[in-house]
């Protein structure tokens, strides 16, 4: 009783609202276990259902030729796609008779913690490329200065947890083309869809982003962030089976028949794997391209209206994933900052969070409103309102 109320919760990116037929679906399958494969063998096919699905809206040469696994959320996929850039170099090396010491990944400053956590945990150096005034997000500037040899891959985010920015994947990767006719380095590129692998294809169809540069090899997602399910589900898939190294693959015979499992977790509810795909069947193409265009409707009015306010100048607008930021305007007042209004908004019931940006930028406190599914324009107005 004494938590938030999650609708009004503005600082997170995790689904709070399905409607009461998901309600009871979910009920209903509380007890599925998806490593029980053999157990559960419909389940187990609505969950390659759901990678097929995304490998063909992600424009995989061919969806059969791609590989893909759910998981427990976009950071349990985020390591899976790691740990194949990881062998797979190894593996090159090997071959080559090199050493496979200190192998590193090259990503923006403002990368989700789970990267952190994969660079920490897997013994790989983390090379970060610092935002600026003037690169807001990893766009290519200077990548050559990170990368060499000892490189497993490049990481770009689409839809920066600090600001909901799209980092230009196309650009990224026509500079990685230049560096590898330069030095002869072939560095793959895997994309933190974690939000914006759930909006782009739906809203910004123009966008090239995916499978459609060969350079990415791995796409990951979040199924409980703009899939529209309740906390506990992501996704990753593969743009060809030869990107997900064999050996990272387990077979297990003990569960009733021999399967094959490649996430890190065993154990894991497939309750949101069926509200996965009942949302894809319910929804189709069209129903999320309208959740989702709604869903940045209500980011840009309430984007405007703040920068209609004379204390504040935005960061951005919401016009990528809709999410944006915005930071007092220099010399407005002393008397309050923003850490003040994100304590008087809660008073109103409204999470609404204040941070200092990354590396380089940490002198510079941000406010930050991440739109989903449940946040009407009638709210919406209400928050301007209270702000």
């Amino acid at each position: 009783m004494l938590d938030g109320n999650a609708r009004l919760n503005l600082a997170t990116f995790v689904g709070t609202w399905m409607d009461e037929h998901a309600d009871r679906l979910y009920a209903e399958s509380f007890d599925k276990n998806m490593i029980d494969k053999d157990e559960y063998p419909r389940t187990a096919a609505i969950e390659t259902n759901c990678w097929l699905m995304l490998a063909d809206l992600w424009h995989a040469p061919s969806a059969d030729g791609a590989i893909g696994t759910s998981t427990t959320g976009s950071s349990e996929a985020c390591m899976l796609g790691g740990l194949a850039f990881k062998r797979n170099w190894q593996n090159a090396r090997r071959a080559a008779g090199k050493s496979t010491d200190k192998p590193n990944l090259v990503m923006s400053s403002a990368v989700q913690v789970c990267w952190e956590k994969f660079c920490n945990y897997w013994d790989v150096e983390a090379r970060y490329v610092p935002i600026t005034d003037e690169h807001k997000v990893l766009d290519g500037y200077e990548l050559e200065k990170y990368v060499d040899e000892n490189t497993i891959g490049v990481v770009a985010i689409l839809g920066v947890t600090y600001t909901g920015m799209y980092e230009p994947v196309q650009q990224i990767a026509a500079k990685l083309d230049e560096i590898q006719e330069k030095t002869g380095l072939d560095i793959p590129l895997h994309v933190d869809g974690a939000s914006g692998a759930m909006i782009a294809p739906f809203i910004q169809p123009d966008l090239v982003w995916d499978f459609r540069l060969e350079r990415v090899h791995s796409i990951s997602t979040s199924g409980h962030k703009y899939g529209g399910v309740y906390p506990g589900v992501g996704w990753v898939v593969w743009r060809e089976e030869k990107w997900l190294p064999e050996d990272l693959v387990f077979k297990v015979s003990y569960l009733g028949g021999e399967m094959p499992t490649f996430a890190l977790n065993f154990s894991r509810p497939g309750a949101q794997i069926i509200l996965q795909y009942y949302l894809f069947l319910r929804d189709g193409f069209e129903g999320y391209r309208e959740i989702q265009q709604n869903n940045q409707d209500v980011a840009l009015f309430l984007s405007s209206g703040i920068a209609k306010l004379p204390a504040f100048e935005l960061w951005n607008d919401g016009s990528d994933i809709p999410v944006f930021a915005w930071q007092l305007k220099p010399g407005h007042t002393k008397n309050w900052n923003l850490y003040h209004l994100s304590d008087r908004l809660r008073m109103k019931g409204w999470l609404v969070p204040a941070y200092p940006m990354p590396d380089n930028l940490t002198d510079l406190t941000v406010q930050r409103i991440v739109v989903r599914n449940g946040l009407s324009m009638d709210l919406a107005a209400e928050l301007l309102a209270d702000i």
